[in-house]
């Protein structure tokens, strides 16, 4: 099921800037609760964020940032390549779900240039 494709009632985005990822509380709950933590694959020059389940599956942690429950994903470098320098301002990305990839695909953070991220 893709989000956000009818009437925009239920569009999804996470906030990119300053070296991190904003998940809110809504998205984090619908998509990839209760995971802690997820990791940032690089696919066919998109961005996906996959949820990662249990106590050793490493990733970046998914921090808690305010008592509504939104979530933020530290990613300077990655960021960084997508043009989000610590100068920028911070921009929204449409977001929707794969469940052939388990993953929340981020529509628009396009990479610009190589980096050590896990690539298929």
């Amino acid at each position: 099921a893709v989000a956000g494709e009818q009437d925009g009632r239920d569009a999804h985005a996470v906030q990119a800037g300053h070296g991190s990822l904003l998940v809110p509380h809504d998205t984090y709950a619908r998509f990839l609760a209760p995971a802690d933590s997820a990791a940032l694959l690089e696919r066919d020059g998109h961005v996906l964020l996959l949820p990662l389940a249990g106590p050793v599956a490493g990733g970046l942690l998914l921090k808690q940032r305010n008592l509504a429950g939104d979530r933020v994903l530290h990613a300077p470098e990655l960021l960084a390549r997508c043009g989000h320098g610590d100068t920028e301002a911070e921009r929204a990305y449409p977001v929707h779900w794969s469940d052939a990839d388990g993953a929340l695909w981020i529509e628009g953070l396009v990479p610009t240039a190589p980096s050590g991220l896990y690539r298929q």
